[in-house]
């Protein structure tokens, strides 16, 4: 296989050196600006190296411009950009640090405080990005595109998250069919609200948006008012999100004035598209925004391990519950459990992928990466029908998978971590399907005797140890966890539990 060089991104970038690529929430800057302070910082990481070669460096940026520079400097000075969850307490930023061996924690100043007792505990280089970014350039090395690039964490059924590694030819394959298949252009612009931790926002957003010569627009996070005000106020033609987001955004509508609601809708109108993933795209949700916004929701299917697989087309007829059909390059096959390919539609089958898209390796799990590939083919662990030569996800093969809010969690992970309260003697954690969120997670507890537990308290403790959305939302107490004849806790009968109240 012939690689070329990583350079492509920055090389397209010199040609937009005067336009603008990013605006966040200190100003906006150039592709130009974009390259200088990436150059500085690779120059600082290097710190007279030659080459990184794929040296792991952790960041905890805000989404910004810092966090663009930062990451283009790493992948310019030959190393491997493990991005960090600003969302994420101490125990998961440590782990992740730990996991992916990382040489060198960069961290802005908001979050110093964060990652400072890690780096010295773990003694690795600790570079703030006030420093990183000021620094002048020296010349960079050339780095091959078949080496590794980022290592992203995604939460396996086995509990601990796993690493997964990309190549810059991964990551320029994933973009390149997006940008084709979504016919992305240097007038675009785009609107940024989301984690800067996973797929969704590092390639299908970010990457894809400076690759085009667009403009991205960069907010920390999500807020509906906010979200709308940008609407109506910039000259945006994307945005893309998750099903909770489009949720609330929504819910802000509702509660506009009549001629609040004339500007959202006549804000909406000037986009060219509007995409939703990382969770099931409710039908409802679809409906109810197309009437608001006369935007159809572009539902799209991938997963970190291969970034996007399938999508709904850009020009033709988008059918609600379905995900499309494979973006260019990118092959899809269908299993059974009996190991055969489905070739009649309407049959369930694991989907399974193929092509320049789909990941190197899960980082240092020889294993588990050989458990994830079938002949050749990635399985993805999910299950899905075509008709009519289009795909509709019927859900995780697994129970232990959870999606809330465009997160895939692990129930198993939660539990480990929830078997270590004082009060708590046993838990079992599942998915209970949530209009807002996708799923939300309850867990049914066994306390030890004379032990109490509220849902508020075992909340705020859980806060201090998981992110945000793996915290529970629901708990029911219980004298014993269903259990089958081998012991083994059965997750079926535990979501009855739940399914009851609704």
């Amino acid at each position: 296989m012939t690689h070329h060089n990583q350079a492509q991104l920055f090389a397209r970038a010199a040609e937009f050196a005067s336009r603008t690529a990013l605006i966040d929430l200190n100003g906006q800057y150039t592709y130009q600006q974009l390259l200088d302070a990436s150059a500085g910082a690779a120059t600082g990481l290097l710190a007279g190296a030659d080459d990184l070669q794929e040296d792991r460096v952790a960041f905890l940026v805000p989404s910004g411009f810092d966090y663009v520079a930062t990451q283009w400097g790493i992948w310019r000075a030959g190393g491997i950009a493990v991005p960090l969850a600003v969302s994420h307490p101490r125990p998961e930023l440590e782990y992740v640090i730990t996991d992916a061996d990382a040489a060198t924690v960069v961290v802005h100043p908001e979050f110093a405080e964060r990652l400072r007792p890690i780096a010295q505990e773990l003694d690795l280089r600790f570079i703030l990005t006030t420093d990183l970014l000021t620094g002048a350039a020296a010349p960079l090395p050339e780095v091959d595109a078949g080496r590794r690039a980022m290592i992203l964490y995604t939460s396996g059924t086995t509990g601990k998250p796993k690493g997964v590694v990309s190549t810059h030819d991964n990551i320029q394959a994933q973009v390149t069919a997006l940008i084709s298949a979504w016919g992305w252009t240097p007038d675009d612009h785009i609107l940024h609200v989301l984690p800067l931790h996973h797929t969704h926002g590092i390639i299908n957003v970010l990457t894809c948006a400076l690759w085009s010569g667009a403009i991205c627009q960069m907010l920390p996070g999500f807020k509906a008012d906010e979200v709308w005000l940008r609407f109506i106020d910039s000259d945006l033609t994307l945005f893309m999100a998750v099903p909770t987001i489009y949720n609330r955004l929504i819910a802000a509508w509702e509660v506009a004035s009549v001629a609040e609601k004339e500007a959202m809708a006549a804000a909406c109108a000037r986009f060219r598209l509007m995409v939703s993933g990382s969770a099931a795209l409710p039908v409802s949700v679809l409906e109810q925004w197309e009437a608001i916004s006369g935007q159809r929701l572009l539902e799209r299917y991938g997963m970190t391990e291969i970034g996007m697989a399938l999508s709904n087309p850009l020009y033709g007829e988008r059918v609600p519950g379905f995900v499309g059909s494979p973006l260019p390059t990118v092959e899809i096959r269908l299993v059974d459990d009996n190991g055969q390919v489905v070739t009649v539609d309407g049959t369930p089958g694991e989907i399974q992928v193929k092509g320049p898209n789909v990941f190197l390796e899960y980082w240092r799990r020889p294993e588990a990466t050989a458990e994830a590939f079938q002949d050749g083919w990635f399985r993805t662990g999910d299950t899905a029908v075509r008709e009519n030569s289009i795909y509709r996800i019927l859900g995780r093969n697994s129970v232990d998978i959870i999606k809330t809010g465009g997160y895939k969690v692990s129930a198993l992970e939660i539990e480990e971590t929830l078997r270590t309260h004082p009060n708590i003697q046993e838990c079992a954690v599942v998915g209970i399907a949530d209009p807002k969120w996708g799923e939300r997670v309850c867990v049914a507890l066994v306390l030890k005797p004379d032990h109490q537990l509220t849902l508020e308290d075992l909340r705020d403790w859980a806060k201090e140890r998981l992110a945000p959305y793996k915290v529970p939302a629901d708990m029911q107490l219980v004298a014993d966890l269903p259990r089958n004849a081998m012991g083994k806790v059965t997750k079926p009968e535990v979501k009855k539990l739940f399914e009851v109240e609704n």
